[in-house]
């Protein structure tokens, strides 16, 4: 069968390559497209996926949104059909979905996040629904999805961290940032300022955060913000000297089992964080996740909610990893993607 994979978002390229070897063990071919959005195109090239681009984010505006969302759809359906695709597979990236519907092509929508708005949209048009076992039954059936689907034990990110080994090369690439392995290394990710699940939310934790973390001189952060807009702010707003900025992509799964304390307003590297054992903080101010209430009851995770839960952070090196035993995660969300017994 020819698989169609599309990449929306910078997460989706640890998660869809550690699956495709498996689909192409099975002798199954992959297409892979991708959204020029945050750091997608550049890790799925350095992940050697010959990726086609189509798009671009709709940016603030819901106007210019659906601008975007229309045109993607009309790019991707000019280039899927006749290409024979049996499969198409999304996390959540509903312009694919929508032209799987469009042109009879059967797809699987993987999704771990309740609250997102787009649900409304891409549960209904997938034939299949993939989500973990956190993900509350009750939004599944307010979807119109109860019908069609398959829960997998575990997180997401157990698909591709389970068996995570460090590159202990890695640490040339952080003093290459000024980072020495006896520095404590935070690594931090603001908020996403576009996306529709946290429009309107300003974290104000944030700047707190990062001040506190520079007044110690043996600490190294890492801020790894998600627009350059964003970047440019807080570079304003904070021009310490241990404060860093990256000026490329850096392997996000060495980087977060390096860090001795990660942060995030987002979901997704928390989540890589608390699977690897690595101290993790979430300051996101949108509905919580289903996922990360199950990794805070883990213990894997805490939740900063005030300037009190700031100063109770501690600054230390960690004893080393402890990553989650979800080995079979994998296996599992392959067979409920391809359907097998």
């Amino acid at each position: 069968m020819r698989i169609w994979i599309d990449l929306g978002n910078s997460p989706h390229v640890p998660f869809f390559r550690a699956l495709a070897p498996e689909f192409e063990r099975r002798g199954h071919e992959i297409l892979w497209t991708a959204r020029d959005y945050a750091q997608t195109v550049e890790l799925a090239r350095a992940a050697g996926l010959p990726i086609e681009v189509f798009g671009s984010h709709g940016g603030k505006s819901i106007f210019r949104k659906g601008l975007k969302y229309a045109s993607r759809v009309l790019a991707l359906a000019r280039w899927a059909r006749g290409r024979g695709i049996g499969l198409l597979l999304s996390h959540n990236s509903h312009e694919p979905l929508a032209v799987a519907r469009l042109l009879g092509i059967e797809s699987v929508n993987l999704m771990d996040y309740e609250h997102h708005p787009a649900n409304r949209l891409s549960f209904r048009l997938a034939s299949r629904v993939v989500v973990p076992e956190s993900f509350p039954d009750a939004t599944i059936a307010s979807l119109g999805a109860a019908h069609k689907t398959s829960k997998f034990h575990g997180i997401k990110e157990d698909v591709y961290l389970a068996d995570f080994v460090p590159d202990p090369a890695f640490a040339d690439e952080l003093r290459n940032f000024g980072v020495e392995p006896d520095n404590v290394l935070v690594v931090v990710r603001p908020h996403a300022p576009e996306a529709l699940y946290h429009r309107g939310v300003e974290n104000e934790l944030l700047d707190t955060m990062l001040d506190r973390f520079a007044a110690d001189q043996n600490v190294r952060t890492v801020v790894l913000p998600r627009k350059s807009y964003q970047g440019e702010a807080l570079r304003a707003a904070h021009p310490q000297t241990n404060i860093i900025f990256p000026d490329r992509a850096l392997d996000g799964a060495n980087l977060l089992a390096a860090a001795d304390l990660v942060v995030s307003g987002g979901g997704t590297m928390n989540r890589e964080a608390a699977a690897l054992g690595v101290p993790t903080v979430t300051i996101f101010a949108g509905k919580e996740a289903a996922v990360d209430e199950y990794l805070i009851r883990e213990g894997r995770m805490i939740r900063v909610e005030t300037l009190a839960d700031v100063e109770k952070l501690r600054l230390v090196k960690k004893s080393g990893l402890n990553l989650r035993s979800g080995s079979g995660v994998r296996d599992e969300v392959v067979r409920f993607i391809l359907n097998e017994s």
